[in-house]
Parts: structure tokens; C-alpha cells; sequence
């Protein structure tokens, strides 16, 4: 008799993203503040011409939109499973068979710290920034591992040969 063969759980958690909260304060801390300023100069000493008033009135007002917006975003951990990106209770920001790239690269055009991952159709979700086909998840967040041996304990391998093996296989899992 041959044993049954067991097939892996899709949604069996690999990775978690958790909201740091120093981070998470210090980020939208910063982006409010210069809101604040920005209304702050205008109301204090207000320039002569009414275009730079309201250049710097809606500014200051959409710094502490995107203030609120970044607060808000970062308030949930997510979790990769082998079918998904998913917020912790369970809502899918997308599905992997979505996934056309993921860029971990210097020159991206991500949130520091982050990653972009390129969507094959556009995409909307408020857990991170979305325009059309690529999310950027924010870089108030920190990561860790999910399961499997953390890089203290792996004789000798360095952190940089883990994410290399992660990369490849998320790579791998995309196609």
C-alpha cells in the first residue's frame, strides 16, 4: 500500500510583516509635522501672492492626508502563504498568480527598506501604495521569517545567502 501523498497546505503561513511601532511613528510622525509646518507658515506669515498661499495651504494639507494614510496602512501585519499576500485577518491584498516581479533592487522606485512587487493587471488595496500594477510595501514595517531556521542558527550561512535562497524561491513560486 502506498502512503498517501501529502499536499501542501495553501495556507500554511510562510512569512510575517510586522508593524514596527518606532518606525510607524517616526515615519508618519515626520510627514505630519511638515504638513503642520507647511499650514503653520502659511498662516503665520503668508506670502504675498495667493498662489504660493494655496501652493502651500494644500500641500501641508495633503502631507497630513498622506500622513493619516500611511498611519492607517501600516496598522495590520501581513502574512505570505503559498497562494497569497494577505492581511492578518485574512483579507487578500492579492493572490501570487498575480505576481509578474518582485524587485528588492536599490534603484526600485519602492519605500526605503521596502519591496515593489509588479502586478500582470492594476491593483487596489489600502494596506500599502498602489498605482496601477505595482504595490510597494511601506517601509514602517519590519520583517521575519515565518518558519524554518533563522540565520543565527544556520553554521555559518550568512543572512545574504538566505535572502538569495528566498529570493530564487519566490522567483520560482511567481511563475
Amino acid at each position: 500500500m502506498m502512503p498517501k501523498r501529502k499536499d501542501p497546505d495553501p495556507n500554511e503561513v510562510l512569512a510575517t510583516i510586522d508593524p514596527h511601532p518606532v518606525r510607524r511613528v517616526f515615519t508618519t510622525g515626520v510627514v505630519g509635522l511638515l504638513g503642520f509646518m507647511l499650514i503653520y507658515i502659511a498662516a503665520a506669515t503668508p506670502p504675498a501672492d495667493i498662489g504660493w498661499l494655496a501652493f502651500l495651504v494644500i500641500l501641508g494639507l495633503g502631507s497630513l492626508y498622506l500622513s493619516w494614510r500611511v498611519w492607517g496602512a501600516t496598522a495590520v501585519a501581513l502574512e505570505l502563504t503559498r497562494s497569497a499576500l494577505r492581511e492578518v485577518d485574512g483579507r487578500v491584498l492579492f493572490m501570487l498568480d498575480e505576481v509578474e516581479s518582485v524587485d528588492r533592487s536599490i534603484f526600485a522606485f519602492k519605500p526605503a527598506g521596502g519591496f515593489l512587487v509588479r502586478l500582470k493587471a492594476p491593483h487596489h488595496t489600502r494596506a500599502c501604495l498602489c498605482t496601477g500594477a505595482m504595490v510597494a510595501i511601506q517601509a514602517a514595517r519590519r520583517g521575519r521569517r515565518g518558519h524554518g531556521p533563522q540565520p543565527s542558527q544556520t553554521c555559518g550561512r550568512s543572512d545574504q545567502d538566505h535572502r538569495g535562497r528566498d529570493e530564487r524561491r519566490d522567483a520560482q513560486a511567481a511563475k
